[in-house]
């Protein structure tokens, strides 16, 4: 008889074993990053809001920021956190090829986030407006650069552990994977939507 892996998690979690803390001494050492994050992305959300004024005769936010290409962008990180998730709901359901076909879809629409940033960026240097000009672009590249470094890391991230599912099928330690990596995946997505509000909503205002 096949046993359900994720039952089999539970079952290992509520059992006496000096072992059936792992996932959650991992779960916890991983919040404890993301909290570390949230202080690098706090200290660069406060150098654009002190710089974001100090063009020096460059140009300002509203000259530089297209919010309907902003707006793609937050749909399709937006999207790519659904599918994730979708894609989790599945694996819980022991539905391996649904939880694939949805793990692709977020992976293409990150990918379309981040090919989306780095034509922006190559737009903007290409027009002299590189993160050299002046203080209010070197804290934009600084803070949506960070940004953009770590959904790609995300995204060879998020290759691994689909390849893991796809050959290792769903296990214990897959499960656990998928879950840590939706944590940090997720925490992207919010961080996103305080720099779509905070960097671009309000700089063409």
């Amino acid at each position: 008889m096949t046993v359900d892996p994720i039952i089999e998690l539970h079952a290992d979690i509520s059992t006496p074993d000096p072992h059936q803390d792992v996932f959650f001494k991992k779960t916890l050492g991983f919040w404890i990053y993301l909290m570390t994050d949230c202080l690098i992305f706090a200290t660069l959300f406060s150098a654009y809001a002190v710089l974001h004024t100090s063009t020096f005769g460059g140009p300002s936010s509203k000259d530089i920021y297209s919010l309907p290409r902003a707006f793609i962008e937050t749909v399709c990180l937006l999207i790519s956190s659904a599918t994730w998730g979708l894609g989790i709901l599945a694996v819980i359901r022991n539905h391996k090829k649904s939880a694939l076909i949805w793990m692709a879809v977020a992976f293409i629409c990150g990918a379309t986030f981040v090919a989306m940033e780095l034509t922006e960026f190559s737009g903007l240097v290409a027009d002299g407006n590189s993160w050299r000009r002046s203080a209010f672009l070197s804290s934009f590249f600084a803070l949506v650069g960070t940004h953009g470094l770590h959904v790609s890391i995300g995204l060879f991230w998020m290759i691994i552990v689909i390849g893991q599912l796809l050959f290792k099928g769903v296990t214990k330690e897959t499960f656990s994977r998928l879950i840590i990596f939706s944590m940090f995946w997720h925490f992207l997505d919010l961080v996103w939507i305080f720099i779509f509000t905070f960097v671009y909503l309000m700089g063409v205002i």
